[in-house]
């Protein structure tokens, strides 16, 4: 197993693909940002809120998810949401990053007086800003850095989950709750191709997020359908609660380029109708598939073991396995706050556990600026992408990394 040094894994450019803005906050902004407007918290230290609320461990996904509650209390204005992201860039910048794709779900913080437009031009004007001011003070030599943003549909929702979502539930009180749940889907996919048209606000991707378990990707299809007749790049979040199926349905029923997580890719004993060619067979395929396809998977590896109960030892990851198979993969945080993480640690936790050599890590590092959901030109794109490998081949000799 090769050796780098913390100092190697800093300085090399790297991207972070799968980042949720409300699940990524500083924990002392969190605390300031609810003194300021009079919300309460279990705890108004960090020492309290990191015993009540964000645990070290989880016991399911669900309960993890219940963090964003407290999260989202606090975003529901310009000025919140504007920092958070503008803190999160600089954040990300610190440890490397170059290139940073992050992702919310706009209808949780959609209410009277605070728009679609306006959630969403709040969140690029953060990111925007610590762009700007970062790319005055990096050197010619150095790629720059740069933003996206993805926009997320949910699987579930209640109406308490949001303003907008008890208004939009109200207004369709003769409909399924799966019929809503589709049509909020619907009309976010519509909002933002609109947004996305217009071109003030560097959306680039859509996304399918929340309670995995018993909420098919397949429901949304037609939203997926939506985007991706307008051009829009899609990732799913497929496999981190349940099975193969999950992870087919995204690609073949929402077109996935990318997929969130893939915990369970090989996991054939969570597949629920034995298909014709028998349970191992479709996990081979099905991986053989991804990997012929380039469908990025965006790993992320503290988060899972922090859900997935079933894994006693980083070592006993499907990462390991997603490495032999040589599929294109990506290491993401997820939750910076909630997950206790940073890029960095995600990258020293491969390292220590994995065997992946410096040609491995390379291609880790070039598949996540390659298949990234980059905002400008295709051709743009390669430059880009040149300029971080040169880069990275130069941190390579002054670290005597071969």
């Amino acid at each position: 197993m090769h050796q780098f040094s913390n100092d190697f894994i800093r300085e090399i450019p790297k991207t972070d693909l799968h980042v949720h803005l409300d699940g990524s906050l500083r924990l002392s902004t969190l605390i300031r940002l609810a003194q300021d407007r009079r919300i309460e918290l279990p705890s108004f230290t960090e020492e309290g809120m990191q015993e009540l609320v964000f645990k070290p461990s989880y016991k399911n996904l669900d309960e993890y998810l219940s963090c964003f509650a407290w999260t989202g209390k606090v975003l529901q204005d310009e000025e919140a949401l504007e920092q958070v992201a503008y803190e999160l860039a600089l954040d990300n910048f610190a440890e490397g990053v170059r290139y940073l794709e992050v992702r919310f779900a706009p209808q949780l913080h959609i209410h009277t007086v605070f728009s679609f437009e306006a959630v969403t031009a709040a969140v690029d004007r953060g990111l925007r800003r610590a762009r700007n001011e970062i790319n005055r003070s990096i050197q010619e030599i150095e790629p720059c850095f740069e933003y996206g943003i993805i926009l997320c549909a949910m699987r579930f929702f209640t109406p308490q989950f949001s303003q907008y979502y008890r208004d939009f539930t109200a207004m369709h009180r003769y409909s399924t709750p799966l019929e809503i749940m589709q049509m909020a889907g619907q009309e976010l996919a519509k909002a933002t191709v609109k947004l996305r048209d217009e071109g003030d606000i560097q959306l680039v991707g859509f996304d399918l997020a929340g309670s995995e378990l018993g909420y098919p990707a397949s429901a949304h299809q037609e939203a997926y359908n939506y985007v991706t007749k307008n051009f829009m790049r899609k990732t799913v979040h497929a496999g981190e609660a349940y099975g193969p199926e999950s992870i087919f349905q995204a690609i073949t029923d929402l077109h996935a380029d990318r997929i969130g997580h893939g915990l369970h890719l090989f996991n054939a004993d969570l597949i629920g109708n034995t298909p014709v060619q028998g349970k191992e067979t479709y996990v081979e395929n099905l991986a053989n598939y991804i990997a012929e396809n380039r469908i990025t998977i965006e790993v992320c590896l503290t988060s899972n073991m922090q859900t997935a109960s079933h894994i006693t030892s980083i070592k006993d990851h499907s990462f390991g396995t997603m490495l032999e198979k040589n599929l294109s993969l990506s290491l993401c945080t997820d939750n910076r706050l909630v997950s206790h993480t940073t890029i960095c640690n995600e990258y020293r936790l491969a390292l220590d556990n994995f065997t992946i050599s410096p040609a491995k890590l390379k291609d880790l590092i070039t598949y996540g600026f390659k298949r990234s959901f980059y905002y400008h030109s295709y051709t743009e794109k390669r430059r880009y992408v040149r300029k971080v490998l040169d880069y990275y081949q130069s941190l390579e000799k002054k670290h005597g990394v071969r």
